[in-house]
């Protein structure tokens, strides 16, 4: 049985942040109801079409096990609906733009006033309060305004993440504060009214960045691939044209590389170098004595002096290394989930029950659960059709 079986989780939420957030809920065992816009759904749904030419790529990875309702809830009928699916929620999780759910009249305190026991997560881009509680807010956007592209690209350009970290953070804050208060009520009953907003998890994520700032009264510079305050800490390149990455944490560490890998025991005591403040700075005379040996080294020979050395690597991959890890391989961490354009090559999640496999069930097409899930709710076949026919559902 996995944790949240028996736990109903109502979703009004598009794009990133929410839907990470209860795809991660449903991939513990509880029902997931997204309830979806009539006119195209969530629209995650079309960033791109690049997964078999029809599905985007956000939406399949943030949607599976999820049971899609095509809901108007702009229409007094439409909200009627919401009303009482909510009614029968434990969760109720929301990423619409700032106020949208509050003039609806879902705002945690008039749904808790009915509902003691319900746990209501608002998520937005910068948080209920404050000069920027309206200002439209994007993972970029929020990266930029936290701080996290001005320490994340080379010493010239700064860049933003790759990946959409300000969603992502986000969305770990609400999926762990719907655990908490589940537990919390369990012990007392109560429900939760929580707020989760992106740019108060980037700032969170910034930490040792905003420590650096405060107590040093500069911000640390952009090393590209490197450590600002670790060294050696980089991407190195080896003969046959693959980087590796080093990373030494500690003095023992640089050790064993000058000594294991290096063959260079001399550098071990050498005061421009033992200690890792004197690497950092003399960065540039430490990277060219490692890159000196990397670049001679063919990589599979490289990375197994640096494992039997004990120094720490990685292999700097890419989309295909990643598809094509022997880790996942060897953990049999990929699975087959459905979609409305047929099956999908999809990772396990990353939190692993013993005896209970997280749930990967299929990904839905819009609307896909309409008729069933107000048929749950007591609406007959004719009162389906009729607000099929008004577009009060889809």
């Amino acid at each position: 049985m996995l944790p949240l079986e028996g736990i109903t989780v109502v979703a009004l939420e598009q794009a990133v942040a929410a839907p990470f957030a209860s795809r991660q809920l449903a991939d513990l065992g509880a029902r997931v109801i997204k309830v979806e816009r009539v006119d195209g759904g969530d629209f995650a749904r079309a960033y791109d079409s690049a997964v078999k030419g029809g599905l985007g790529t956000h939406f399949a990875w943030l949607n599976r096990s999820k049971e899609s309702v095509a809901l108007d809830v702009k229409r007094p009928a439409g909200r009627a609906i919401l009303g009482e699916l909510i009614a029968g929620a434990d969760v109720f999780l929301q990423n619409l733009a700032p106020g949208a759910a509050a003039r609806m009249g879902l705002s945690a305190a008039e749904l808790r006033a009915a509902d003691p026991r319900l746990i209501v997560i608002d998520m937005s881009g910068y948080g209920s309060g404050g000069p920027y509680r309206d200002k439209r807010a994007y993972d970029m956007l929020v990266q930029a305004e936290a701080g996290l592209i001005s320490v994340t690209g080379t010493p010239e350009t700064p860049v933003k993440a790759g990946s959409p970290l300000a969603d992502i953070a986000a969305g770990m804050y609400a999926f762990s504060g719907a655990l908490a208060a589940l537990v919390r009520r369990g012990t007392t009953g109560e429900g939760a009214a929580i707020e989760v907003s992106m740019f108060d998890a980037v700032a969170e994520w910034m930490g040792q960045a905003l420590y650096t700032t405060l107590y040093t009264g500069a911000p640390p510079a952009r090393t590209a691939l490197g450590h600002p305050v670790i060294a050696p800490y980089d991407a190195y390149p080896t003969a046959d044209g693959a980087d590796v990455v080093i990373g030494v944490q500690n003095d023992r560490g640089w050790a064993a590389l000058a000594a294991g890998v290096l063959d260079r025991p001399d550098l071990v005591d050498d005061p421009e170098y033992a200690t890792n403040q004197a690497r950092v700075r003399n960065r540039a005379e430490v990277d060219a004595l490692v890159a000196a040996v990397t670049s001679a080294t063919p990589r599979e020979e490289l990375l197994r002096r640096l494992d039997a050395a004990g120094v720490p690597n990685a292999t700097l991959n890419d989309g295909h290394g990643l598809a094509a890890h022997p880790q996942l391989a060897g953990r049999d961490r990929w699975r087959e989930v459905g979609s409305p354009v047929g099956a999908l090559r999809a990772v396990l999640p990353p939190i692993t029950f013993a005896g209970a496999e997280a749930r990967m069930d299929p990904i839905p097409a819009l609307g896909e659960h309409t008729g069933a899930v107000l048929a749950g709710l007591g609406y007959g076949a004719e009162a389906i059709a009729r607000l099929r026919a008004d577009g009060t559902v889809a």
